[in-house]
């Protein structure tokens, strides 16, 4: 059987979500948090997960990356990163892809951060075990990182502990350690909600230029209209662990489809305006 041009000419997904199932706790009091959740996820892209807190957003996050918290667990689906199926991995294989292949950057990154080591000391951890060409000495690779994420006078600012930086250098900070394995995608699950205006706004502007420097994917985890109108490429819409609408950002502007979408729109005092591609 012929292909069809429109199958030939049809992109590879560089991550690809089918049935993805995640319950906490068990019996007939399990929360369903992810409930058949599927997404495709295209190389360079900016994938946003859009949906109100308890949505599942993050866990779907934490599921791709098997970092679930205790007693949350996957019970079916799989998750394909580049045609390796990261759910059929043993645990040792899958500590390569986390740092490595798969990047994350959290919500807060004074509570991921180790407030006894210097920042550089923690971003020469990921080197060490994510850039085997740096291994022996990272601290060269430390220092184009931090000045790859904006951070003046890395070289000094390698030697000072978290205490010392500002919210926005923080999340640099927490930028620079998750490219440090040069990362097909990177996750980053609310990056620029604890944030004010000004250095969110920044935080976005650098994201989106290391995506077009490196060629990463991102998957933008967010509850924030503001945010996926200013960077995504694609949204998906999450309600109550499923994804109830997929569409191009200024197709979805121009219109949500699903109600749940349109709840979100109802609930801005202004729209915000697509900027961008």
């Amino acid at each position: 059987m012929t292909a069809s041009p429109d199958h030939l000419s049809a992109p590879a997904s560089l991550l690809r979500v089918r049935g993805l199932r995640v319950h906490i706790g068990a019996g007939e009091g399990a929360v369903r948090a992810v409930d058949g959740v599927d997404l495709d996820i295209q190389p360079g892209e900016t994938f946003a997960l859009l949906g109100e807190s308890g949505c599942g957003k993050s866990m779907t996050g934490l599921s791709l990356t098997r970092l679930l918290p205790l007693g949350a667990r996957v019970l079916g689906g799989e998750v394909v990163l580049d045609g390796t199926d990261l759910l059929a991995l043993p645990e040792e294989r899958m500590r390569r892809e986390r740092g490595g292949r798969v990047g994350m950057i959290f919500q807060e990154p004074m509570t991921s951060l180790n407030p006894v080591m210097t920042i550089g000391e923690q971003i020469a951890e990921a080197v060490r075990l994510h850039d085997p060409p740096h291994r022996r000495r990272p601290q060269s690779r430390v220092v184009e990182l931090l000045r790859a994420v904006g951070i003046p006078d890395p070289e000094r600012r390698s030697r000072e502990y978290p205490h010392q930086l500002s919210g926005g250098m923080k999340q640099r900070v927490m930028i620079a350690i998750a490219l440090a394995g040069r990362p097909k995608l990177l996750i980053a699950d609310e990056p620029t909600t604890a944030l004010d205006v000004t250095i969110q706004a920044q935080v976005l502007r650098l994201l989106k230029d290391l995506q077009r420097a490196t060629g990463m994917a991102v998957l933008l985890i967010t509850h924030d209209l503001g945010v996926v109108a200013q960077v995504a490429d694609r949204v998906a819409v999450m309600y109550a662990g499923e994804i109830v609408e997929t569409a191009d950002r200024r197709a979805f502007f121009a219109g949500p489809r699903h109600p749940y979408g349109r709840l979100l729109f109802a609930s801005c005092l202004t729209l915000p305006s697509v900027t961008g591609r």
